[in-house]
């Protein structure tokens, strides 16, 4: 091959345009990652984070674990629900990324409320086994995590939903940095 055949033309950078998402919505099953993940991420990118049982705690009084045990998952889920309207009605300009409880997307309401905001909405995915041991790595109470065939059956029973997320991130193996760069790269944000 000649020297001037083999000679590469020069390439013009080329300027990504500004994206348009200024709320990221993490889903996935517990253990999922969608709280670390999503302080990591909000704090790469300059935004602010925010947790949806964090709002259902401050918005109910009590944590999610004494909602579950005193009032019951249908109540929880109806706080949930409220917490999320309140949180969609008041996106705001400042961008954001919100993680949402293991069940709240596969709760066909929220689901439509998300899918009504044209939301972008990244399911961290994981193998029941890996999640399984995050959580008992982590040792948080977790009202719906028993045992682990039970936790099989409910990771299944909501897997179809989790997959009607725009995005989607297998976190098997990975560290919570890996992660965060996968969630910003796919949704071109870095």
């Amino acid at each position: 091959m000649s020297r001037s055949a083999a000679r590469v033309s020069p390439v013009t950078p080329v300027t990504l345009r500004p994206t348009q998402i200024r709320v990221v919505f993490l889903v996935g099953f517990m253990g999922a990652g969608k709280t670390t993940v999503g302080r990591a991420l909000a704090q790469r990118l300059g935004w602010s984070f925010q947790d949806l049982d964090d709002l259902i705690q401050a918005q109910e009084g009590r944590s999610i674990e004494d909602i579950f045990r005193e009032r019951g998952e249908p109540q929880f889920r109806r706080a949930e629900n409220l917490a999320l309207r309140k949180l969609l009605s008041d996106t705001g300009s400042v961008p954001r990324v919100i993680a949402l409880g293991g069940g709240a997307y596969a709760q066909p309401e929220n689901a439509k409320l998300l899918q009504n905001a044209d939301a972008t909405v990244v399911f961290l995915d994981g193998s029941p086994d890996e999640l399984f041991l995050r959580c008992q790595r982590e040792g948080k109470e977790r009202p719906l995590h028993k045992d682990r065939t039970q936790f099989s059956a409910l990771y299944e029973g909501r897997r179809s939903s989790y997959q009607k997320a725009t995005h989607r991130i297998q976190t098997d193996g990975k560290n919570p940095d890996t992660v965060v760069a996968e969630v910003a790269c796919s949704l071109g944000l870095i």
